[in-house]
């Protein structure tokens, strides 16, 4: 393991000793596979993509740092995960055995978890406090994550055609981001009509007429960026241009709000002003507007009365959205703004001004 790995490893674990002592605690139990993931730099710990709980453990005590999983998933975590090498000691039971490892480990111990676990305390919030505030090397792997799905949406979007059905370019989006080594863990497409009538649209046998959306996030060393685009083919009808302008001028205060200290809160505020401002007062009620991103697609999800801060080194995906159009792109933020993590070289760009600044934001990519 090279020097940079264990140096992040040490600053985790540091975190955690914190906690531990805050809490008045002894130990920490993770199941959880985002907090697996941040713990261990990157590792997977499912089989099954949708599930939150791991195929392994880690247990963080006085005694040791272990690794608890069973025969089947122990050589994996060895050979490819290498987690023996960051220190992990191995307790593996016969899958066809009941795991008594946790049990035997924790024995008169006070313990933390990241979830329920008979006689443990929940620390699960904390762990995802923690876990925001991205070290220099998580932002470095996000960034390849977020351009790798990047990458994967315009290639995707550039195959799509009339003809096709939702499942169809679905297929193109998933193979596009997979091909890249990510995994697709959110593959959303509507068209045309469909865009209107839903925010969270699972692909259907529907045919593309004129008007699709791609909506993708991709996950790779456990961190999650997501990212939407929109293509038409022939000119936009004037009512959808103004949408998607307007909500491009929504997106844009988002960007030029989260800052360093700005609370979660404010930028809502702001955002819904302007929202009112352009005539969609209500619109802003029909789905969430995003918020603070990392080891899943959204760490939790802004509200009015959010007090949490913004702090460099957090990420964001904003999603606004007015019925018919929406704007989305993984941010990274940095002390004098923020970098758009998910930006694609080349894509049609609406140029938005805003308090003596011009903020860019992805315009519907017209084919004619």
């Amino acid at each position: 393991m090279d020097r940079p790995m264990e140096e992040e490893l040490e600053v985790k674990l540091e975190k955690v000793q914190a906690l531990l002592s805050s809490k008045g605690l002894d130990a920490l139990l993770i199941q959880q596979v985002a907090n697996f993931a941040w713990m261990t730099a990157g590792a997977s710990s499912y089989v099954n993509a949708a599930d939150s709980l791991g195929v392994a453990s880690l247990l963080v005590a006085p005694h040791g740092r272990y690794l608890i999983t069973n025969n089947i998933e122990a050589p994996r975590f060895r050979a490819e995960e290498r987690l023996e090498e960051q220190g992990w000691e191995f307790k593996v039971s016969p899958w066809y055995q009941a795991a008594e490892g946790v049990e035997q480990l924790t024995k008169g111990l006070r313990l933390g978890t990241d979830g329920f676990y008979p006689g443990g305390d929940d620390v699960s919030a904390d762990l995802i406090r923690m876990r925001m505030n991205l070290l220099s090397e998580e932002q470095e792997r996000l960034r390849e994550v977020s351009q790798g799905c990047a990458e994967a949406m315009n290639a995707a979007i550039h195959q799509v055609q009339p003809g096709l059905t939702e499942f169809e370019i679905a297929a193109i989006l998933g193979r596009e981001i997979q091909r890249r080594g990510i995994l697709p863990i959110v593959n959303l497409i509507a068209t045309d009509q469909r865009i209107y009538s839903y925010r969270h649209p699972l692909p259907t046998s529907k045919k593309l007429d004129r008007y699709a959306m791609l909506v993708a996030c991709g996950r790779k060393y456990g961190l999650v960026c997501s990212i939407t685009r929109l293509v038409h083919f022939g000119p936009m009808p004037d009512e959808l241009r103004r949408k998607a302008i307007a909500v491009a001028q929504v997106d844009a205060v988002f960007h030029a709000t989260t800052r360093p200290g700005r609370s979660l809160g404010d930028i809502f505020r702001a955002a819904q002003a302007k929202y009112a401002e352009l005539g969609y007062v209500d619109e802003w009620q029909l789905h969430h507007q995003g918020g603070p991103a990392g080891y899943t697609p959204r760490e939790t999800i802004a509200t009015l009365d959010s007090d949490l801060k913004v702090a460099e080194g957090q990420a964001y995906a904003w999603n606004p959205s007015i019925t018919g159009t929406k704007s989305e792109d993984t941010l990274l933020v940095k002390s004098g703004g923020v970098e758009v993590l998910t930006e694609i070289s080349g894509w049609p760009m609406l140029a938005i001004e805003l308090d003596r600044q011009t903020i860019f934001r992805p315009a519907t990519l017209e084919i004619t």
